[in-house]
């Protein structure tokens, strides 16, 4: 295993090169409703084409309904876009970044035409999503190819081009800036608790996917489960050397939504508290690692939920920040915008592609992904074209 290190470089890379072939940096995110009204039509695009009635979508609305029907989300990506942009220019990489999203405004297609009309033609694009899976990686990619087919009508290309190329960075659950900044984030939880609570257990939470998602997602290299206990490790591995005792740790899951008879990735963090605290377990830190910001599921599912839950049977629960603006994670992104356009020299040149950083057991995923990669089940084609992909089609 390799742990993160504890200090990042005082002098981050760029090179001369800069950001070379790429003229736009495409912070690419999920969205989320501004106010009451956008609720419904926004989970009605999230839903698209899985013919979920109204009547259940109004339950899940209450959700967003709870924090005055706006989602934290939309506000957190433009504090992560104004803290790129300021990390681009300490290192003197004159590039814009510009923000679009799958599922509400502003939408990816707006945010490549602002790109393209200010002179953009090749643009790199960083994913809030640090997992390789259907939902995090290629379901994105197929967006993408919409909306490049989209701004092609726009602005009058030729039928069956697109006006520009999009690359994204990889798969960074194990980049050492993700990686350092959870850390950093679960040893401040710990060093919050009471000095007279019992020492906590470490219970990491992400988003749940069904079993079927889960077993395609291997193709990428390892599946959804397998990336997030690589990270789980490393971080538990790394926070219990910096406070001096030992972590014992569990993976959780939130958020799932479909019919109960499909099976999704369990244990559910409600479910798995209540076991906790049978076997005797009665101070718990919760670490969001599977969520890039403090968005609706984090919002709703872990600081109502799920500390509601630890309330009622006598925990003490504390909540570790997600990764956020924190300084290890947005200069790790600059890292890996940097990595990307070396690789994309470096194919361009016939020349070997230069080494990617990682914390943990897992091999650097893939940049371009393989024909088949991360499909919604195993050896099921969505039928939709993803960009960044070495076979669009498959």
């Amino acid at each position: 295993m390799t742990p993160p290190t504890t200090e990042l470089p005082s002098v981050p890379p760029g090179g001369p090169a800069g950001l070379a072939p790429y003229d736009a940096v495409l912070l690419f995110s999920f969205g989320g409703p501004n106010g009451p009204d956008d609720v419904l039509p926004f989970l009605r695009n999230v839903t698209a084409g899985k013919n979920i009635p109204d009547e259940r979508l109004a339950e899940v609305a209450e959700h967003y309904h709870h924090f005055g029907g706006r989602s934290p989300i939309n506000e957190q990506n433009l504090a992560l876009r104004a803290a790129l942009q300021a990390e681009l220019e300490r290192r003197g990489l004159d590039v814009p970044v510009v923000w679009g999203n799958r599922n509400w405004t502003p939408y990816t297609t707006d945010a490549l035409a602002e790109a393209y009309a200010a002179g953009a033609r090749r643009v790199v694009a960083v994913v809030t999503s640090a997992y390789s899976s259907y939902s995090g990686c290629r379901q994105y990619r197929e967006n993408l190819w919409t909306a490049l087919s989209d701004l092609a009508t726009r602005v009058g290309a030729p039928e069956g081009t697109h006006p520009m190329a999009v690359d994204k960075v990889r798969s960074y659950f194990n980049h050492p800036g993700f990686v350092q900044a959870n850390v950093d984030a679960v040893v401040e939880a710990y060093q919050g608790v009471a000095a007279d609570a019992a020492w906590p257990r470490l219970v990491f939470v992400t988003h749940s996917i069904p079993d079927t998602m889960e077993e395609a997602s291997v193709v990428a290299g390892a599946s959804y489960r397998e990336q997030h206990l690589d990270v789980a490790r490393t971080v538990a591995a790394a926070a219990a050397e910096r406070l001096g005792r030992e972590v014992e740790w569990d993976l959780a899951f939130c958020s799932r939504s479909g019919p109960p008879s499909q099976p999704w990735l369990e244990p559910d963090v409600n479910d798995h508290l209540g076991t906790l605290a049978a076997a005797g377990t009665t101070s718990v830190v919760l670490s969001p690692i599977g969520f890039v910001s403090d968005h609706m599921e984090v919002a709703f599912d872990l600081d109502t939920e799920a500390l509601e839950t630890a309330q009622e049977l006598g925990m003490t629960a504390v909540r570790a920040d997600s990764v956020g603006v924190r300084e290890a994670f947005v200069r790790g992104l600059v890292d890996l915008l940097v990595e990307r356009a070396a690789i994309a020299r470096a194919d361009a040149a016939g020349l070997p592609r230069p080494a990617e950083a990682t914390a943990g057991d897992l091999p650097a995923f893939r940049s371009v992904c393989a024909p088949g990669c991360c499909r919604m089940r195993a050896g099921v084609d969505s039928g939709r074209p993803a960009a960044c992909s070495t076979d669009p089609w498959s």
